[in-house]
């Protein structure tokens, strides 16, 4: 989508997966590595997810004051992972374990240097098998058009199956 321009509505696509896929996740490329972050500092967290979420409409968290933000990723079932490529934040997966036992994929993402340089696939594979280390009932994420045009088709791919779908005017 261009920056700037809205569709008229925002479809959402609800995804859940009910065990760990059988197949081992694809290895993260040599130069990447995946560091947790624990209780990221706000400045950090924001630089996340703003870097990355800007080109898709993310503004869910950019309206918390830094309190709010800090009671959700300093939570001790909330953990950031940070995927790191050259030695650079490249992406972060967050997962959400305060319903468990479902726990959520919350927030995915790459920087905009690293998509399409196959760190993607491996690291929501990565993502996802360290989500069912955990033992939960369901592991679900959600996704919508604002997202990048594969973003569907990725979670698919990684053994996501759709269970709802809603749709909101813009």
């Amino acid at each position: 989508m261009e920056s700037g321009r809205y569709p008229d509505f925002v479809r959402t696509t609800y995804l859940q997966m009910f065990g760990r896929p059988s197949a081992s996740p694809r290895p993260l490329p040599a130069d990447a590595a995946v560091i947790q972050a624990h209780q990221p500092t706000v400045s950090f967290y924001r630089y996340l997810y703003n870097t990355i979420g800007e080109k898709w409409q993310w503004w869910n968290r950019r309206q918390l004051t830094d309190e709010e933000l800090v009671a959700i990723i300093h939570h001790p079932h909330v953990e950031v992972q940070v995927l790191y490529a050259y030695g650079v934040p490249a992406g972060y997966a967050e997962l959400d374990r305060r319903d468990f036992p479902d726990i959520e994929l919350a927030y995915f993402g790459l920087m905009g240097e690293f998509v399409g340089r196959g760190y993607g696939l491996p690291f929501l594979q990565w993502t996802i098998h360290k989500a069912w280390d955990y033992r939960p009932q369901r592991l679900w994420v959600h996704t919508c058009n604002l997202d990048h045009p594969n973003a569907l088709n990725v979670y698919q791919k990684a053994g996501f199956e759709i269970y709802d779908t809603t749709q909101e005017p813009t």
